[in-house]
């Protein structure tokens, strides 16, 4: 049995190499069609003109979709862990909002094009990458207080050096973005796709892009630490059946919440 067939590894697996694939393959789509610059453009630049704007919609809300189910699994793994802790069980719920408004985020993302809805684009980033910072700012503390019962120590010093990551990320790609959008190198460059090495404000465009980069694969390095905890993580259904025949069926049938059952073992 190979790595990621252990356990349900292969669902952060499927979400770190997916989301990587959307940015990447929008990116060689618009380099081909000359639509953005090679040279490190942004991201969403990458998704704004169709073809790549449709095969980046659908595979971000693919992405999204997966995020939410790695992130519900990692809650109810923490709280099969922790049963009986109450501030763990107290952050573990405040971190599948966060997750779950993250993924909202990256929807909006997806859908609402930076060049032509952008305050609503922005919004989604927020969400996206300021929500889902606390998400791992989250999950760090919830791997401290775990440990060393049930998180290693290493594990919580990679979380930390991933979440220390994506906050420099965040705030050079802040500063640069206000320096670069504030009036001093000219209007309108939200609809900017072609920039000069030689233009002014080309320096700050550049370190923008470059931390949008960063920040992305923070957020991807980040979800690759859950492969060892997901191994430990088997799924099965049961099904109980109340009769032979889906016609007619008993009225204890009606309000029998164990029709469908999901149980997870670690």
């Amino acid at each position: 049995m190979w790595w990621f067939q252990q356990g349900l590894s292969v669902l952060p697996v499927a979400l770190v190499v997916w989301s990587a694939a959307s940015f990447v393959f929008s990116y060689i789509t618009a380099i081909v069609l000359h639509h953005v610059d090679p040279l490190v453009p942004y991201i969403s630049d990458t998704g704004t003109i169709p073809p790549e704007r449709c095969l980046f919609g659908i595979m971000l809300n693919i992405s999204a979709f997966l995020g939410m189910a790695t992130m519900y699994v990692r809650y109810k793994q923490v709280y099969a862990l922790s049963p009986e802790k109450p501030k763990i069980i107290k952050l573990n719920k405040i971190g599948l909002t966060l997750g779950l408004m993250s993924c909202f985020g990256l929807c909006i993302i997806a859908n609402f094009q930076k060049c032509i809805l952008y305050y609503i684009h922005v919004l989604g980033a927020c969400l996206t990458f300021g929500v889902g910072a606390i998400y791992m700012l989250v999950q760090t503390v919830l791997s401290y207080l775990m440990q060393p019962e049930v998180h290693s120590k290493d594990i919580f010093w990679i979380r930390l050096t991933v979440l220390l990551w994506c906050c420099w990320s965040i705030v050079s790609m802040f500063i640069s973005s206000v320096v670069l959008y504030s009036g001093l190198y000219g209007t309108n460059l939200v609809q900017k796709l072609h920039w000069d090495p030689r233009e002014n404000g080309y320096t700050a465009h550049l370190i923008s892009t470059i931390s949008e980069w960063s920040l992305a694969f923070s957020f991807l390095s980040f979800f690759l630490t859950y492969i060892r905890d997901f191994q430990k993580i088997s799924l099965r259904a049961v099904v109980s059946l109340h009769g032979q025949s889906l016609y007619n069926a008993p009225q204890s049938f009606v309000g029998d919440e164990q029709a469908l059952l999901v149980a997870g073992s670690i």
